[in-house]
């Protein structure tokens, strides 16, 4: 199901098109103007447009954000910030299939599970352009702004309190309640020995946890300075976790928000910004491969669901677990279905983003690029060797989890398009020329400390 919606994106027009020969691709070279004017032709009915940088206003609530994004004060056990699982050291991702949250054990500089413990069931995505007009939040959507702009819905059971500001600030309310990512489990203690007074806490009980939580954060006095910076004339006694996150997203969007790619450029008519490999993997992108029936829109994806037949791995979640049942928008996810119908990511500086799928999957675009290709041999093939040894034995490889991946499958995904080796090789040049060259080094993003006095890295 592909959800169309007109963006709040701060993009310019769409570039001109002109008559071409077919969307399909060549067969054979044709002069560079003419690859030019297919491409753009190509784009045209898929919504793709050029994205303007972003500016946030209110430095003092970037400011906040930033202290609070890298702080582990925010976690129950005070062991996990939100850069734990979005790090600028790994492209405000975690570089890993399926994110390991409160509790870790260090070992060799990895985060490991601690006793006790189990992986989150889903990759940690990048945040590159989150705030940029995606209409859905997390792998199933279950944050979403289906009511209206404002009028967020939720999973069942969440409340949300006014004054939310955004999507990305929505989103920013969940992760705190959640004991696998960053609450904690009853009788924990955080890292300095205390106890963790955020986990006994009931798990519907949101209001409270976001009352506990702003309670724990305003006993800092950088905190309270930096609150009063941000909205001043707020009481303290007024301030709610909220607050907090429309500050944490006002960051995310200033900090990554990564526009400049090598693909705009071309979008505005600079014709030698992308190498005649990326035009023909784009003439394939946007023609015969159908990429572009679930990739479209300015961020090339965000805003629809799709099954497309990624392996099964992982605890599980909800009631078909050990299986990951995808998002419950279309219903809810039954006995019969429908199954693994997960949100289709952007796929804008997606090159520095592995490893993927909803749950890291494959560690290449190479990979993912074959899968595609053929749909039905990725699943009854795949090599689980491609997982970091703890996730191995968490892969769902039966022939009934087989078979009931293979059923639901998108009509558009199942059909073998038996891309050849210089074609997928394409189709990766084009995937990379999505860059920004920003986006590669993220490290100025990071403060030197927080107020929690906590180390900001892991």
């Amino acid at each position: 199901m592909r959800v169309v919606r007109p963006l709040r994106l701060i993009a310019v027009a769409l570039v001109a098109a002109c008559d071409s020969n077919s969307v399909d691709g060549p067969t054979t070279p044709e002069p560079t103007a003419t690859l030019d004017v297919q491409v753009r032709q190509a784009i045209q009915p898929w919504g793709v447009v050029p994205l303007l940088p972003v500016v946030e206003n209110n430095a003092a609530l970037v400011d906040l954000g930033q202290a609070l994004f890298f702080d582990k004060a925010l976690s129950g056990n005070r062991d996990v910030a939100c850069a734990t699982c979005h790090s600028p050291t790994t492209e405000a991702g975690d570089g890993r299939s399926l994110a390991v949250g409160t509790g870790a054990v260090l070992t060799g500089g990895l985060r490991t599970l601690g006793v006790g413990r189990q992986f989150t069931p889903r990759n940690a995505p990048s945040l590159f352009n989150s705030g940029l007009g995606v209409f859905y939040m997390f792998w199933d959507g279950r944050v979403s702004e289906l009511g209206g702009t404002g009028r967020f819905r939720t999973p069942t059971g969440v409340t949300l309190p006014g004054g939310v500001s955004s999507l990305l600030a929505a989103q920013a309310m969940l992760p705190v309640t959640n004991r696998v990512e960053m609450r904690g489990e009853p009788g924990d203690k955080d890292v300095l020995g205390n106890t963790n007074e955020l986990s006994p806490l009931p798990d519907t009980a949101n209001a409270a946890i976001w009352t506990a939580l702003m309670r724990r954060l305003l006993s800092y006095s950088g905190y309270v300075e930096k609150f009063n910076a941000a909205y001043p004339g707020v009481p303290a006694t007024s301030l709610g976790f909220e607050h907090a996150a429309n500050a944490i997203a006002a960051f995310e969007r200033a900090a990554f928000a990564k526009t400049n790619t090598a693909f705009d450029r071309f979008m505005r008519h600079e014709d030698n910004a992308i190498s005649v490999d990326a035009k023909r993997g784009a003439l394939l992108f946007f023609g015969r491969g159908t990429c572009s029936s679930c990739h479209s829109g300015p961020l090339l994806g965000g805003n629809g669901f799709a099954s497309d037949g990624t392996p099964q791995l992982g605890p599980g979640t909800g009631s078909v677990a050990p299986l990951d049942g995808g998002s419950d928008l279309f219903g809810g996810v039954q006995p019969n279905g429908p199954f693994f119908q997960f949100r289709v990511p952007p796929l804008r500086n997606v090159e520095l983003t592995a490893p993927y799928m909803h749950n890291g999957a494959y560690p290449t675009l190479e990979a993912v690029v074959r899968h595609y290709s053929n749909v039905d041999s990725a699943v009854t093939s795949y090599d689980v060797t491609q997982l970091e040894p703890a996730l191995r034995s968490t892969y769902h490889g039966d022939a009934t989890t087989r078979q009931k991946l293979l059923a639901s499958v998108d009509p558009r995904i199942r059909r073998i398009l038996a891309f050849t080796p210089e074609e997928q090789r394409q189709l990766v040049a084009f995937l990379k020329s999505l860059t920004d060259p920003a986006a590669r080094d993220l490290s100025s993003v990071t403060p030197a400390s927080v107020p929690s006095g906590l180390p900001v890295p892991e």
